[in-house]
Formats: structure tokens, sequence, C-alpha cells
């Protein structure tokens, strides 16, 4: 009974870990893009669609851990059945 505590704790603390680091990936890419564009729109340059769309790509992929784990976890839900 206490096995199963340590390690309810245990994924629940890497989660939350997890979690933070992927918060802080996101605000310093989009804190740094954000930075890349003031630099170009002071400059006088026009922002490239790439880099909009680059930006988001690498934000997005902060979270694909978590949400595959999410799907893969459903996954064998289903498959083997469980709660």
């Amino acid at each position: 009974m206490t096995e199963e505590v340590k390690t309810e704790e245990k994924k629940s603390s890497a989660k939350s870990v997890s979690l933070i680091g992927q918060i802080v990936a996101s605000i310093w890419i989009g804190g740094w893009c954000s930075a890349q564009f003031v630099k170009d729109l002071v400059n006088g340059t026009h922002i490239k669609m790439t880099d909009f769309i680059f930006s988001g790509f690498a934000i997005a992929a902060c979270y694909v851990p978590v949400y595959f784990n999410l799907i893969m976890d459903k996954i064998k839900k289903i498959k083997f059945g469980g709660d």
C-alpha cells in the first residue's frame, strides 16, 4: 500500500516538473521571438511569415510529449481495459 502511494507521488512530481519546464520553454521561445520581431520592426524590415509559423511550431513542440503521453494512455486503456 505504501509503495503505491510513493509511486503516485513520484509520478505527480515528475509531471509537475515537466509542466514547469514546458511553460518556461514556451515563455523563453515566445520572448525570444518577440524580441526578434521588435528588432525587425525597429530596423524597418519586414517580418517573415515563416518566422511566425516556426515560432508557433516551436511552442507547440514543447507540449507534444504531454499530449502524446495522454493519447497513448487512452489507447492503452481502450486496448487493455482498466480505469
